[in-house]
């Protein structure tokens, strides 16, 4: 069985070398003599007195019976040459104790090493026993020690804590361990590492090791809670101004001058330019299904990590089954769309790691605008954009908005609730006929109504007999109960017709 510490993977020998890399907690320090490779065979206490009887190969704790003083200079000589002509492997004083130079260079040249450690004589050599012994109590003893170290460093809040819980446990297992990055691992795995609710990775050993068999759960909980907090620290004050964003977005248009003075004080840079990604995941395989609230979480963690150390101002909000991420900049930034198409480029790689290949994640852009009321347009544009691309069968494409033609007009129209209603409520006797027959009845009557009624331009743009859309037609007017002759009529039939094709997929 490997022992840790080993200079030779192939031998069950203790050596001094390895018991001292595990004791840290004890103190030791090397007086005399040189520990590497030193084999150690058992463990005894003798009292000062008794060590001509020490056995050979063994460890020996000098005890102080009574708790008397520290040995004089002379007994300490003395004691050296009995453990040297014992030919024991190492001789451990466990009070503060000086040692001659005389007598440091009769131990080296002897080959005796001589410590020191701030410990009591029968917690030391429990310890060395079981480091010897090696089996299930040498790794419960490694496993304890490795525990209490990452308790102990943990509640000194180190600034780079995952680095500083890793190391220390490393050293008191003396195996080392890392955290690796994993988009499969799950909460309930034991070397999970998550951060609040999401897994982010697991910690692993460098090699097989009883004794990080058993650490290895507790270190990554508390590494997981570590981890918890310091990203609580980092992204808590992003967080609470993502809720403000949601406000921003949802309230009514009369509520946004008193938001705006809200988000400003609360460090919320409304008067900068705001360019919006409109993030939608969607199952390939599934369109009815949405991410669940753990994968929703994930995505967002991975787009507060991304953005972090960027220069420009970054919010990431979690609205229902999407993800909006804000860049906000000074007004006329050059570059303001592209840097957030980049960013968002890479966040969709990451969020399909995470994911998997199942999912596609579709991206709309809007452009970048101005205040509180720019935030709110270049969202709308974003996510009509991804909704229309989604409806479109376009699944994981990234689409921008375009900003030059009828398509800006519909969003505006699409932003106020009371205009789309008013719009909505033209077609609405078509949704009777069932999604699919309601889409080709807009389809035609757009169609239609585009080309001034003319049956021939609406058939050929329908690729359909002229006969078949007049036979639709006639359909559509008797369900509507509209006269499409009319100008003023066929003005708000067609735009009640383009803002439902745009926005279908709400």
């Amino acid at each position: 069985m490997e022992q840790p510490g080993d200079s030779d993977a192939g031998t069950d020998v203790a050596t001094l070398d390895g018991i001292i890399a595990q004791a840290e907690r004890f103190s030791v320090q090397v007086l005399a003599g040189d520990p590497t490779g030193v084999a150690v065979e058992g463990v005894e206490m003798l009292a000062v007195d008794d060590l001509a009887t020490a056995t050979r190969s063994h460890l020996v704790i000098a005890s102080h019976p009574g708790g008397g003083p520290p040995p004089r200079t002379y007994q300490i000589d003395i004691a050296i040459r009995r453990c040297i002509a014992a030919e024991v492997a190492c001789l451990v004083f466990v009070a503060p104790v000086t040692i001659a130079e005389t007598s440091r260079a009769l131990a080296g040249r002897a080959g005796l090493t001589v410590l020191s450690a701030a410990a009591t004589p029968s917690d030391l050599a429990v310890f060395v026993d079981r480091f010897v012994r090696g089996g299930a109590a040498e790794a419960l003893s490694r496993a304890e020690h490795a525990i209490a170290t990452v308790g102990r460093v943990a509640a000194a809040e180190p600034s780079d804590v995952r680095t500083a819980l890793v190391d220390a446990a490393s050293a008191a297992l003396g195996v080392p361990l890392h955290v690796v990055d994993d988009p499969t691992v799950r909460w309930t795995d034991a070397d999970a590492v998550c951060i609040g609710e999401v897994p982010v990775g697991r910690l692993v050993a460098e090699r097989r090791d009883p004794a990080a068999a058993i650490a290895l759960p507790v270190v990554a909980a508390v590494l997981s809670r570590a981890s918890s907090r310091e990203s609580l620290d980092r992204f808590g004050p992003v967080r609470s101004r993502a809720d403000l964003v949601i406000e921003l977005l949802v309230a009514e248009s009369s509520r946004l001058d008193a938001l705006s003075v809200d988000a400003a004080r609360a460090g919320l840079p409304v008067q900068l330019s705001h360019s919006v990604a409109w993030v939608t995941p969607r199952h390939r395989d599934d369109a009815e299904r949405r991410p669940s609230a753990a994968q929703l979480a994930a995505l967002e963690l991975r787009a507060l990590q991304l953005v972090d150390e960027r220069a420009e101002t970054w919010h990431v909000v979690g609205f229902h089954d999407n993800l909006a991420m804000v860049v906000s900049e000074e007004p006329g930034a050059p570059d303001h769309q592209r840097r957030l198409r980049e960013v968002v480029a890479r966040f969709v790689e990451l969020a399909t790691t995470t994911t998997g290949e199942d999912w596609a994640f579709t991206v709309g852009l809007g452009t970048p605008q101005s205040g509180a009321p720019g935030l709110r347009q270049s969202a709308t544009e974003a996510r009509i954009a991804a909704e229309s691309a989604v409806a479109g069968g376009h699944l994981g494409s990234t689409v921008v908005t375009d900003v030059t033609g009828l398509r800006r007009v519909l969003l505006d129209f699409s932003a106020s609730p009371l205009s789309r209603t008013l719009l909505d409520d033209v077609l609405a006797p078509l949704d009777a006929l069932g999604p699919e027959r309601c889409d080709v009845a807009v389809r035609t009557l757009l169609a239609y109504v585009s080309t001034r009624n003319s049956l021939a331009r609406a058939a050929a743009a329908l690729t359909l007999h002229p006969n078949a859309v007049n036979y639709r037609i006639r359909r559509i007017e008797q369900t509507l109960n509209l006269d499409l002759d009319d100008p003023d009529t066929r003005f708000s039939v067609e735009l009640a017709c383009r803002l439902r094709l745009v926005t279908r997929a709400r």
